[in-house]
Protein backbone atom coordinates (compact mmCIF):
# COMPACT_ATOMS: atom_id res chain seq x y z
CA UNK A 1 0.00 0.00 0.00
CA UNK A 2 1.31 3.38 -0.97
CA UNK A 3 1.14 6.25 1.36
CA UNK A 4 -0.78 8.98 -0.36
CA UNK A 5 0.21 12.56 0.13
CA UNK A 6 -1.37 15.84 -0.66
CA UNK A 7 -1.67 16.88 -3.91
CA UNK A 8 0.41 20.20 -4.32
CA UNK A 9 -1.84 21.56 -6.71
CA UNK A 10 -4.79 21.88 -4.76
CA UNK A 11 -3.50 23.31 -1.82
CA UNK A 12 -4.82 26.82 -1.71
CA UNK A 13 -3.86 29.42 0.75
CA UNK A 14 -6.93 30.50 2.81
CA UNK A 15 -7.80 34.40 1.89
CA UNK A 16 -9.47 36.85 4.04
CA UNK A 17 -13.09 37.12 4.50
CA UNK A 18 -12.80 40.39 3.32
CA UNK A 19 -11.30 43.09 0.93
CA UNK A 20 -8.36 43.96 2.45
CA UNK A 21 -7.84 47.05 -0.44
CA UNK A 22 -11.07 48.47 0.85
CA UNK A 23 -12.12 50.64 3.82
CA UNK A 24 -15.58 49.64 4.75
CA UNK A 25 -18.44 52.00 4.78
CA UNK A 26 -19.07 51.46 8.83
CA UNK A 27 -16.30 51.77 10.36
CA UNK A 28 -16.23 53.74 13.87
CA UNK A 29 -15.32 57.05 13.35
CA UNK A 30 -12.18 58.25 15.63
CA UNK A 31 -12.51 60.97 18.04
CA UNK A 32 -9.48 63.56 18.44
CA UNK A 33 -8.67 63.16 22.22
CA UNK A 34 -6.20 65.81 22.25
CA UNK A 35 -3.09 62.88 22.53
CA UNK A 36 -1.52 64.47 19.83
CA UNK A 37 -1.87 68.29 20.51
CA UNK A 38 1.80 68.89 21.70
CA UNK A 39 2.83 67.78 18.50
CA UNK A 40 3.33 71.03 16.18
CA UNK A 41 6.45 72.91 16.80
CA UNK A 42 8.49 70.38 17.90
CA UNK A 43 12.04 69.43 16.36
CA UNK A 44 12.00 65.96 14.53
CA UNK A 45 13.92 63.53 16.91
CA UNK A 46 17.46 62.44 16.13
CA UNK A 47 15.87 58.90 16.19
CA UNK A 48 17.53 56.01 13.47
CA UNK A 49 14.77 53.87 12.26
CA UNK A 50 15.80 50.88 9.60
CA UNK A 51 14.09 51.44 6.38
CA UNK A 52 12.57 49.33 3.45
CA UNK A 53 15.77 50.50 1.43
CA UNK A 54 18.46 48.68 3.95
CA UNK A 55 19.58 51.93 5.04
CA UNK A 56 18.95 53.92 8.96
CA UNK A 57 16.89 57.07 8.74
CA UNK A 58 16.86 59.73 11.01
CA UNK A 59 14.22 62.19 10.27
CA UNK A 60 16.14 65.34 11.84
CA UNK A 61 18.75 64.69 9.05
CA UNK A 62 16.58 64.47 6.02
CA UNK A 63 16.42 67.78 3.72
CA UNK A 64 13.87 68.16 1.50
CA UNK A 65 11.34 71.30 1.82
CA UNK A 66 8.14 69.23 3.23
CA UNK A 67 8.36 66.06 5.42
CA UNK A 68 5.82 64.34 5.69
CA UNK A 69 5.14 60.93 7.91
CA UNK A 70 2.10 59.05 8.15
CA UNK A 71 2.00 56.31 10.97
CA UNK A 72 -0.37 53.53 10.86
CA UNK A 73 -1.26 50.48 13.62
CA UNK A 74 0.06 47.93 10.92
CA UNK A 75 -0.75 46.84 7.16
CA UNK A 76 -2.70 43.44 6.87
CA UNK A 77 -1.80 39.96 4.67
CA UNK A 78 -4.64 38.81 2.02
CA UNK A 79 -4.24 35.75 3.46
CA UNK A 80 -4.31 36.51 7.54
CA UNK A 81 -7.16 37.82 9.21
CA UNK A 82 -5.87 40.50 11.45
CA UNK A 83 -4.84 40.13 15.23
CA UNK A 84 -7.95 39.40 17.63
CA UNK A 85 -10.11 38.96 14.18
CA UNK A 86 -11.29 40.37 11.38
CA UNK A 87 -14.74 41.91 13.29
CA UNK A 88 -12.59 43.03 16.63
CA UNK A 89 -9.89 44.62 14.20
CA UNK A 90 -12.71 46.40 12.37
CA UNK A 91 -14.64 47.63 15.68
CA UNK A 92 -11.21 49.57 16.95
CA UNK A 93 -11.77 53.20 15.84
CA UNK A 94 -9.15 54.04 13.49
CA UNK A 95 -7.66 50.18 13.00
CA UNK A 96 -8.68 49.65 9.64
CA UNK A 97 -7.52 51.09 6.64
CA UNK A 98 -3.67 51.07 6.38
CA UNK A 99 -3.37 49.32 3.15
CA UNK A 100 -5.87 51.93 1.45
CA UNK A 101 -3.69 54.73 3.44
CA UNK A 102 -0.42 53.30 1.53
CA UNK A 103 -1.89 52.87 -1.43
CA UNK A 104 -3.19 56.83 -1.52
CA UNK A 105 0.41 57.65 -0.77
CA UNK A 106 1.40 55.47 -3.58
CA UNK A 107 -0.76 57.36 -6.02
CA UNK A 108 -0.45 61.00 -5.15
CA UNK A 109 3.39 60.26 -5.10
CA UNK A 110 4.36 62.38 -7.82
CA UNK A 111 2.20 65.48 -7.22
CA UNK A 112 3.80 65.17 -3.75
CA UNK A 113 7.32 65.15 -5.13
CA UNK A 114 6.22 68.06 -7.46
CA UNK A 115 6.23 70.20 -4.35
CA UNK A 116 9.52 69.30 -2.71
CA UNK A 117 7.38 66.36 -0.23
CA UNK A 118 9.34 63.34 0.94
CA UNK A 119 7.16 60.85 2.29
CA UNK A 120 7.82 58.08 4.62
CA UNK A 121 5.26 55.77 6.56
CA UNK A 122 5.95 54.32 10.21
CA UNK A 123 5.18 51.50 11.82
CA UNK A 124 5.73 48.70 14.81
CA UNK A 125 5.96 46.25 12.09
CA UNK A 126 9.64 44.65 10.97
CA UNK A 127 11.22 45.74 7.75
CA UNK A 128 10.99 42.37 6.58
CA UNK A 129 7.20 42.61 7.04
CA UNK A 130 7.05 46.17 5.70
CA UNK A 131 9.03 44.58 2.58
CA UNK A 132 6.43 42.54 1.59
CA UNK A 133 4.05 45.38 1.49
CA UNK A 134 6.01 47.60 -0.29
CA UNK A 135 6.88 45.16 -2.91
CA UNK A 136 3.11 43.83 -3.57
CA UNK A 137 2.00 47.46 -3.58
CA UNK A 138 4.38 48.85 -5.57
CA UNK A 139 5.28 51.52 -2.65
CA UNK A 140 7.94 54.79 -4.34
CA UNK A 141 8.34 55.52 -0.65
CA UNK A 142 10.28 54.17 2.28
CA UNK A 143 8.70 52.34 5.34
CA UNK A 144 10.44 52.72 8.42
CA UNK A 145 10.45 50.05 11.58
CA UNK A 146 9.49 51.66 15.07
CA UNK A 147 9.33 48.02 16.76
CA UNK A 148 11.06 48.99 19.69
CA UNK A 149 8.89 52.44 19.85
CA UNK A 150 11.69 55.02 19.99
CA UNK A 151 10.62 57.24 17.63
CA UNK A 152 6.74 57.18 19.34
CA UNK A 153 8.37 57.23 23.04
CA UNK A 154 10.85 60.25 21.48
CA UNK A 155 6.93 62.21 20.39
CA UNK A 156 4.78 61.10 23.02
CA UNK A 157 2.78 59.40 20.37
CA UNK A 158 -0.17 57.80 20.95
CA UNK A 159 -0.48 53.62 21.14
CA UNK A 160 -2.66 50.95 21.64
CA UNK A 161 -2.30 47.38 22.48
CA UNK A 162 -4.39 44.22 20.07
CA UNK A 163 -3.65 40.47 20.73
CA UNK A 164 -0.40 41.48 22.51
CA UNK A 165 1.29 43.70 19.50
CA UNK A 166 1.77 47.43 20.51
CA UNK A 167 0.81 49.84 17.54
CA UNK A 168 0.70 53.38 17.38
CA UNK A 169 -2.51 55.22 16.60
CA UNK A 170 -2.74 56.74 12.43
CA UNK A 171 -1.87 60.34 12.25
CA UNK A 172 0.21 62.09 9.89
CA UNK A 173 3.33 64.86 10.39
CA UNK A 174 3.83 67.37 8.22
CA UNK A 175 7.27 69.49 8.86
CA UNK A 176 9.42 72.14 7.56
CA UNK A 177 12.70 73.12 8.53
CA UNK A 178 13.65 70.68 10.86
CA UNK A 179 10.41 70.73 12.94
CA UNK A 180 6.76 69.43 12.76
CA UNK A 181 4.27 71.79 11.18
CA UNK A 182 0.99 70.49 11.53
CA UNK A 183 -0.31 67.33 12.77
CA UNK A 184 -3.18 65.11 11.04
CA UNK A 185 -5.43 63.25 14.13
CA UNK A 186 -7.17 61.26 13.84
CA UNK A 187 -7.07 60.07 10.17
CA UNK A 188 -10.20 59.05 8.98
CA UNK A 189 -11.14 57.88 6.10
CA UNK A 190 -7.67 56.19 5.77
CA UNK A 191 -7.29 56.70 2.27
CA UNK A 192 -8.04 60.53 2.34
CA UNK A 193 -4.76 61.22 3.81
CA UNK A 194 -2.47 61.66 0.76
CA UNK A 195 -5.49 64.82 -0.45
CA UNK A 196 -5.47 66.00 2.17
CA UNK A 197 -1.27 66.22 2.72
CA UNK A 198 -1.54 67.76 -0.79
CA UNK A 199 -4.46 69.97 -0.25
CA UNK A 200 -1.70 71.53 2.80
CA UNK A 201 1.22 71.83 1.18
CA UNK A 202 -0.20 73.47 -2.04
CA UNK A 203 -3.02 76.02 -0.53
CA UNK A 204 -1.82 75.65 3.16
CA UNK A 205 -4.97 73.94 4.50
CA UNK A 206 -6.59 70.77 5.30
Amino acid sequence: MTEERPNKALQVTAARTDNLYAVPPDLPVPADDGACDHLPRLPWPSVALPSTRGRLVSLAAVETDWLVVYFYPRTGLPDQDPPGGLAAWDSIPGARGCTPQACSYRDYSSELIKRGAQVFGVSTQDTAYQQEVVERLHLPYELLSDSALELARALRLPTFSVAGQNLIKRLTLIGRRGRIETCLYPVFPPNSDAAKVLRYITEGAC
